[in-house]
């Protein structure tokens, strides 16, 4: 099992009590489309984790406060969301729902170092600093989802309940109509 795949393993079952089942595919799972056809299942039930960064004017002035404390970077302006491989995120929506002027994707550099994994892996669980997480309620459809195992070649299959119980994420619909 590759390094990563088997620290995002170890993590679950450190922090929650979870074996989580990694599965790994010599073709890369870096899209859903990717990791439906590798899996077999349906796009739709492909849990994508996707940082975004809030910006909000009257916060912007101490950016710099906020982004670094110490020498680590701060997530207190990154938020993840969870969302099914069938939908677009709807960054509106999500600065909306955080009560920020206006929202991004994430700086990869700036994921992999507050949240630990790189974007392509980044699993919905085990991240290194806690951020506000939502998930798509399309994902309730399925009995099971697939979630990123920390590379972009591995996934682990979960209950959707169990996976928005784990990453402490509140269900509402951020997707693009």
């Amino acid at each position: 099992m590759h390094q990563r795949a088997s620290e995002f393993a170890e993590r679950a079952h450190d922090r929650y009590g979870v074996d989580v089942e990694v599965l790994e595919f010599d073709a890369s799972t870096k899209t859903a489309a990717a990791a439906a056809e590798a899996v077999g299942c349906e796009t739709a039930a492909i849990a994508s984790t996707i940082v975004v960064e809030l910006s909000d004017s009257d916060r912007d002035s101490d950016a710099g406060a906020r982004r670094v404390s110490g020498n680590r970077a701060s997530p207190d302006d990154l938020v993840a969301a969870i969302t099914s491989g069938a939908n677009r995120l709807d960054l509106d929506a999500v600065a909306e729902h955080f009560g920020a002027s206006s929202a991004v994707m994430g700086d990869p550099e700036r994921i992999r170092e507050v949240i630990g994994w790189s974007i392509g892996g980044v699993p919905p669980i085990c991240h290194d600093e806690t951020v506000p997480t939502v998930m798509d309620p399309a994902l309730e459809a399925f009995e099971t989802v697939y979630g990123a195992a920390g590379t972009p070649s591995a996934v682990f299959p979960i209950a959707p309940d169990r996976l928005a119980d784990l990453a402490d994420a509140t269900v509402v619909d951020l997707t693009e109509p």
